[in-house]
């Protein structure tokens, strides 16, 4: 009953996680953290964390980190299918039929609604993993100049920077308590294997056949992708062999569709593999998941075991702090800029926020008043 659970959760966050890895992160919190209560904040902190050292698309490595934490590997997957299987779905119908459908106005007014809302849920998701883990004078100070650093510097090799650094201070700083020895976990050697087999050989014999190419070439992607989202672009752009206006094509539909911006591979494999549209979306799909989850395989046990040493729980609390500083640099960089356009959205925005912090309303009842809310308002602009 637990794999069926973890797969319904899953499939729901993925009928309406818009907003890009960032939402992502303020969905899972909100659900797994406050109402399901299957991780408490410092859990779930380590696991965006060890997302964001791991090349991979960070918030389905997050999910799937979840769905293994609770239901084993079986758990892990259907953690993936679950929330990919929605937005696979829409551009995989969005590729096939790709000649028939246009430009939808009122498509448009619903997604400019929904972008209004994923301000809320990260402004919410923000707020509170600030008071859960700042909580320290150091870890305040930590996440005001990791912020200011992240909001004049936006690249992801920045956030490598705040992390790393954020942990360097937090080692120096804070005092180390003595503790009896322990042991610890070491990485699981198959899936690392595998990661780097498929990586170095499967190039090989690539263009021995077609779908074997295409798989490759998502692989190859995959791999060297850290961060997610719009980072993954310009390397798909540069490894599979699609013309301008498909590729401009897909860019516009993943960004439309809820769920991992990775899904881009089900629309792409489509177009790169006429031969059968199922094969080609499936083994695309699969294809750029894989590396990233490969890794979480390996790692987050290890990872697990080594944040309870003291030393390494130390570092931990400066990473977290970090963490907070990425979130909130990315709400007020990019998604609070793309989501509030005037001053009515900023005021429901700021309404919406209250609400959920106040009442505890239900997610959906809020994604439903920001769809009408984004309805009414292109009825006037």
């Amino acid at each position: 009953m637990i794999n069926i659970s973890i797969f319904w959760h899953f499939f729901i966050l993925g009928l309406y996680s818009f907003g890009g890895p960032i939402a992502h992160i303020g969905y899972f919190r909100k659900k797994f953290v406050e109402e399901l209560t299957w991780l408490n904040d410092e859990e779930f902190s380590k696991i965006v964390a060890l997302s964001q050292f791991l090349p991979g698309p960070s918030s389905s490595q997050i999910g799937f980190t979840i769905g293994l934490k609770k239901g084993g590997i079986i758990g892990a997957i259907l953690a993936f299918i679950g929330f990919t299987f929605p937005s696979f779905l829409l551009l995989y119908v969005a590729a096939t039929f790709q000649n028939i459908y246009e430009n939808d106005s009122i498509l448009y007014a619903l997604m400019s609604g929904l972008k209004l809302f994923a301000v809320v849920i990260v402004a919410d998701a923000t707020f509170s993993m600030f008071k859960s883990l700042c909580k320290t004078i150091l870890s305040k100070i930590i996440f005001v100049f990791a912020t200011l650093l992240l909001v004049f510097n936006q690249s992801f090799f920045s956030q490598i920077l705040v992390l790393t650094i954020s942990a360097f201070v937090a080692f120096v700083f804070i005092k180390e308590k003595n503790e009896s020895k322990m042991r610890y976990q070491k990485p699981y050697i198959l899936p690392l294997a595998i990661f780097f087999i498929l990586l170095i050989f499967l190039p090989f014999f690539a263009s021995q056949d077609k779908l074997l190419h295409l798989f490759n070439s998502f692989y190859q992607v995959g791999c060297l992708v850290f961060g997610g989202g719009h980072v993954v672009l310009p390397l798909i752009k540069s490894n599979i062999n699609i013309d301008e206006n498909s590729f401009l094509v897909a860019y516009s539909l993943a960004q439309a569709v809820p769920g991992p911006m990775f899904t881009i591979a089900s629309y792409i494999g489509i177009i790169a593999f006429p031969e059968s549209h199922f094969l080609g979306a499936v083994v695309s799909t699969l294809a750029i998941f894989l590396p990233g989850f490969l890794l979480i395989l390996s790692f987050y046990k290890s990872f697990e075991s080594y944040s309870k040493n003291s030393t390494v729980s130390k570092i931990i609390l400066g990473i977290n702090a970090s963490v907070v500083a990425i979130l909130f640099s990315i709400l007020v960089t990019i998604v609070i800029p793309s989501g509030i356009l005037n001053i009515y959205d900023f005021i429901f925005a700021i309404l919406g926020f209250f609400v959920m912090r106040k009442f505890k309303i239900s997610v959906l009842l809020l994604i439903l008043f920001y769809c009408g809310y984004g309805f009414i308002r292109s009825l006037y602009v």
